[in-house]
C-alpha cells in the first residue's frame, strides 16, 4: 500500500502510481498493474460489508482465482480508459463495468465461494466440465 492521502471524506485515498511507461503519445497508466489497482483503488472505493451467509463474499488472495484475475483486469483496463473522459467516464465505468463484475465477484456463488476475509482462500471450485467438439465443427 502506498502512502495514503486523506481526502475530503474520512476514507483513505491513495495517490497515483509511478509512471508505467507506454507508447509515445499514449496516455500513461495511473496504476501500473491490476494488483495496484485492486489494492490501492478498488478496495477503497468499492467497500462492502462481507457476509458470506448474507450474499457477499471476497477472497483476500483474489489473484488465486482465474475468473477474478480476468474480471479485475478488465475492470482496471476499462477504468484506465474511462478515467480520461472528464464528463461521464466514471459513471460509465460504474454502470457498465464495476457494478456488473463486482456483483459477480462478490456473490457467494461466484468465484470466491468458500473464501472469506477471515479464513482466507479456499480452493473448492473445479473447472466446468467440457467434452471435445466433433471434428470439423470449428
Amino acid at each position: 500500500m502506498s502512502d495514503g492521502l486523506l481526502g475530503e471524506w474520512d476514507d483513505e485515498f491513495t495517490g497515483p502510481a509511478e509512471d508505467a511507461g507506454g507508447a509515445e503519445g499514449a496516455p500513461q497508466l495511473f496504476y501500473p498493474d491490476v494488483a495496484r489497482f485492486v489494492g490501492e483503488h478498488l478496495a477503497f472505493v468499492y467497500r462492502r460489508h462481507i457476509n458470506p451467509g448474507g450474499g457477499t463474499t471476497w477472497c483476500p488472495q483474489w489473484w488465486k482465482h482465474a475468473e477474478a484475475i480476468s474480471r479485475l483486469e478488465a475492470l482496471w483496463r476499462a477504468w484506465e480508459h474511462l478515467r480520461l473522459d472528464g464528463t461521464t467516464g466514471m459513471s460509465t465505468w460504474y454502470r457498465d463495468h464495476a457494478d456488473h463484475h463486482m456483483a459477480v465477484l462478490l456473490n457467494t456463488d461466484g468465484p470466491f465461494k468458500g473464501c472469506t476475509p477471515e479464513d482466507g482462500h479456499r480452493t473448492r471450485l473445479t473447472p466446468l466440465p467440457c467434452e471435445e467438439p466433433p471434428a470439423g465443427l470449428f
